[in-house]
């Protein structure tokens, strides 16, 4: 359906058409494989202005998407009116309530930055530059994970705008049908505006992380999967297998090289970190070792995410254990004696509060796991045939039913629902059918059944 571009959404924020001066930096995602090119894109800075977007968008008969940091960009945007909440960015922390909001567009820096003072700290993800709502939404597995769950686990309230428009605060006593999907089921239910969630006493943390010569990545495999099944639930950990690039930015032995990257969070005394830490140390020789007490401030410092956009293609599944032969089926894929377009390939060990039920049920899905399995390849187009199928033969290990939306990536609509068990998936389905019967949010990683 065609619209006339003459009858544009009345909001407090700047609309956009194709053509327009600002349009292509208004829609461009952190993913920059993933180009958007809708028929109308609204700048929103308030609530109010998402709900007009939304009422006008409804009564034009077209579909509506959303992206605040565009991290989570892995379908684009084709027609249709996207709204861009990257203005909307407040946050504000209670101390005595040990609770914090953020609008629709809020980082979560700014979050670190404004609970840090009070010694508090957020369950965010492996970078600060990712947005706070979209990151929660698909459940939000971080660096503290191990000790407190996800991050959906912890929301007390949302204020979403449906598809007809309405704008709503849920939370377990209003709307709890609502309150329970959009926690986990991401964006499928309306444009989730601010979010208000529980912040935790951590001031800092032993960690960091520790790079090791690609030479060495298969000891280097071998000895987390027999290390990880031992930790507490205190320390959260993961190693990766790296092929950086050969950027200044980069510490001189880690230009343009093939590394393993264990990167660990440990909420406890340096000495007991250093204790656990000891047979990972011992397993082969370090390039760079930063593992040691840090300010929750510096948490980046775990994972050291890259900060610039970049076109990436990403998909992953969940393992009951690491075996063996999980481990020689990534080198032999994807390990230093093949040239191929991979850049990470991550073991991230779950378990301990992100297997608990949280206090308040919600549709997050992967609690049964032991571990995710994700791959992240180059995203240009020439590339994307060899990028999946060396993806395929990555993941071809023994996999446990469910996945972790965050970490679907790429995934086609059958498997974006097997992240669920049916009960849940048919809830789900269910209540998308309730608030969004003829499916307005279709974009990203829609549920279709």
């Amino acid at each position: 359906m065609t619209t006339a571009l003459t009858d544009l959404p009345v909001v407090t924020g700047p609309v956009f058409v194709p053509g327009d001066e600002g349009y292509a930096t208004e829609v461009a995602s952190w993913n920059a494989a993933t180009i958007h090119e809708p028929l109308v894109v609204v700048g929103a800075t308030s609530a109010e202005d998402v709900a007009a977007a939304v009422r006008w968008a409804g009564a034009q008969g077209l579909p509506v998407a959303v992206q605040a940091t565009g991290h989570g960009a892995v379908r684009p945007v084709t027609g249709g009116l996207l709204i861009t909440t990257g203005r909307m960015s407040q946050v504000s922390v209670d101390p005595a309530a040990r609770t914090a909001r953020a609008a629709a567009g809020a980082r979560w820096a700014q979050v670190i930055e404004a609970a840090a003072p009070h010694g508090l700290a957020p369950l965010n993800g492996s970078s600060s530059h990712v947005g706070v709502v979209g990151y929660t939404l698909g459940g939000g597995a971080g660096p503290l994970g191990r000790r407190y769950g996800f991050a959906a686990d912890h929301v007390r309230s949302i204020e979403i705008v449906t598809a007809d428009g309405a704008l709503r605060t849920i939370d377990a006593g209003h709307e709890a049908d609502l309150f329970w999907a959009v926690r986990g089921g991401k964006g499928n239910f309306g444009i989730v505006t601010a979010i208000e969630f529980g912040l935790f006493e951590v001031a800092g943390f032993f960690g960091g992380g520790i790079y090791f010569p690609g030479a060495h990545a298969a000891e280097v495999l071998h000895a987390y999967r027999e290390w990880s099944t031992g930790l507490p639930e205190e320390m959260t950990a993961s190693v990766a297998l790296l092929r950086l690039p050969d950027l200044p930015v980069l510490p001189e032995p880690l230009r343009g090289a093939f590394v393993a990257h264990l990167r660990v969070a440990y909420l406890g005394a340096a000495e007991d970190g250093d204790r656990l830490l000891a047979p990972m140390r011992a397993a082969a020789p370090a390039l760079i070792d930063d593992v040691q007490m840090l300010p929750y401030a510096a948490i980046d410092a775990v994972h050291r995410d890259p900060v610039d956009p970049v076109p990436s293609r990403e998909r992953g599944v969940l393992l009951g254990e690491v075996t063996a032969e999980t481990v020689e089926r990534v080198l032999a894929a994807a390990g230093p004696q093949v040239d191929v377009p991979i850049v990470m390939i991550e073991l991230r060990q779950l378990g301990g509060a992100l297997a608990r039920p949280p206090a308040v049920p919600n549709a997050v899905s992967g609690r049964g796991a032991g571990y995710s399995l994700f791959v992240i390849g180059v995203g240009v187009p020439e590339l994307v045939p060899v990028v999946d199928a060396v993806t395929d033969r990555v993941l071809a290990v023994d996999t446990v039913p469910g996945g972790l939306i965050n970490f679907s990536g790429h995934a086609g609509p059958e498997a974006l629902l097997a992240n669920w068990a049916p009960a849940d998936r048919d809830r789900l389905l269910r209540i998308k059918r309730a608030y969004d019967p003829t499916n307005v949010f279709s974009g990203g990683q829609a549920l279709v059944g």
